[in-house]
This record gives structure tokens, C-alpha cells and sequence, in this order.
């Protein structure tokens, strides 16, 4: 089995708004990698303010090429000098540094100057590791101290969630710090969901702890 299945182009307003799954990234060894928006999500983020991938500016199309071109923009270049502490901070071994789709799944595809996010659907196989960080955490309005690096996190199922039915909470003890991202809370509902480990792995503060990066593995 693969590690991940699709990759899916997640969209918000803003911090603390609703995520929208907008588009899909498919990829296969005969079909190449595609790319296609989602038309009820569509729909839905349009009435958000949502406007297309400036490359990718046709709601109804597949487009079938330049899909990793122009989405591995999203990644800083291997031969930066910070590629090590990039590939560190995601735990990704080095031989996957010019993997481009791999890269795109395992960090999210982040970038500051817009509100979109990768997000891959991850499958329950042996030695999986991902980083992600946690959805509604400004919400909660942590305490600053109330984390540190590596705690152990435990996790329930909300399947009964009105917005996602694979929705994830996540605890430290008794304390509910967030939410598991959309898509990335499908592997909770597998058959090995009960042996995913979960630990903090960075957090930002400023006044409160506005996000929390979590490592979640076998």
C-alpha cells in the first residue's frame, strides 16, 4: 500500500474560518498527476470569498499538465541552504528532497502570502509519520504553558461532527487543544487507528498558543 493516497487542496477565508476541500491532486504511474477542482465545495467557499488557483483558473477543467510544476512551487528550492532544517522540521528523509509530490504531502505545501494548503490522505502503513498542525486552536485560547515539546497527546472521534463525519479531537490529559485537519483525520478511522501515536512537535505563542504542530506516527 502507498502512504498516501490523494492530495487535496484545502482553502479558508482566514485564520479561525471554516476549511473547504476545493481541489484533488491524483497521481498514478500511467496517468500522470492531475488536477481538478470539487464543485460542491466550490460552491460552498464561493459564498466565503473564494477565487481559483491563479494558475489553475478554470472551475470545470482537469488539467493534466504542469500540476506538479506549478504546486511544487509551494516548496522551498533543495539546493537552499536551509533544505536540511526545512526536511528536519517535517521529518523527511533526505533521499525524498527532490520527490516533489512526496514533499507536497508530507509539509502541507505552506505558504505565507496565501490561504490555501495540501492536505494528502495518508494511509495506515507500516512506519507512517506526518506532521500537521492542529484546526480551531485559536479558538480555545491555550494557555501558554500548558505545552511543551514532545507531551503525548491522545485523541477522540467525533463522528457525529456536523462539518467533517472523520472528525478528530485532540487532548493533552483532560485539556482538548484542537482539531485534526480535514483529510488528514481519515486515518483515524482505520482499522490501526488505535496504535497512531500523537506528540506535540512545535508551537507558536503570543499571548496564548495560536499553533500547535503535532507528529502523528506508528
Amino acid at each position: 500500500m502507498r502512504e498516501f493516497g490523494h492530495i487535496y487542496l484545502s482553502w479558508r477565508r482566514g485564520p479561525g474560518h471554516r476549511r473547504f476541500i476545493v481541489g484533488v491532486i491524483k497521481s498514478s504511474a500511467t496517468g500522470g498527476t492531475t488536477f481538478s477542482y470539487r464543485s460542491k465545495e466550490i460552491e460552498l467557499a464561493k459564498a466565503q470569498g473564494f477565487s481559483a488557483y491563479t494558475e489553475f483558473p478554470e472551475l470545470d477543467k482537469i488539467y493534466t499538465e504542469n500540476v506538479l510544476e506549478v504546486f511544487g512551487q509551494r516548496i522551498i528550492k533543495s539546493e537552499r541552504q536551509d533544505i536540511s532544517a526545512f526536511l528536519d522540521f517535517w521529518e523527511i528523509d533526505y533521499k525524498y528532497k527532490e520527490e516533489k509530490l512526496y514533499l507536497l504531502a508530507h509539509t502541507m505545501g505552506l505558504v505565507p502570502t496565501d490561504n490555501f494548503e495540501l492536505l494528502a490522505d495518508f494511509h495506515p502503513v507500516k512506519n507512517l509519520c506526518f506532521i500537521t498542525d492542529l484546526a480551531a486552536v485559536s479558538h480555545l485560547k491555550l494557555s501558554t504553558d500548558l505545552l511543551t515539546i514532545e507531551d503525548e497527546l491522545r485523541f477522540e472521534k467525533e463522528p457525529e461532527n456536523d462539518y467533517d463525519k472523520y472528525a478528530v479531537k485532540i487532548f493533552r490529559g483532560e485539556h482538548q487543544i484542537g482539531y485534526v485537519k480535514k483529510v488528514h483525520s481519515k486515518i483515524f478511522y482505520s482499522k490501526r487507528s488505535e496504535k497512531l501515536k500523537l506528540q506535540v512537535k512545535a508551537l507558536e505563542k503570543n499571548g496564548t498558543i495560536k499553533k500547535i504542530f503535532i507528529k502523528i506516527y506508528f
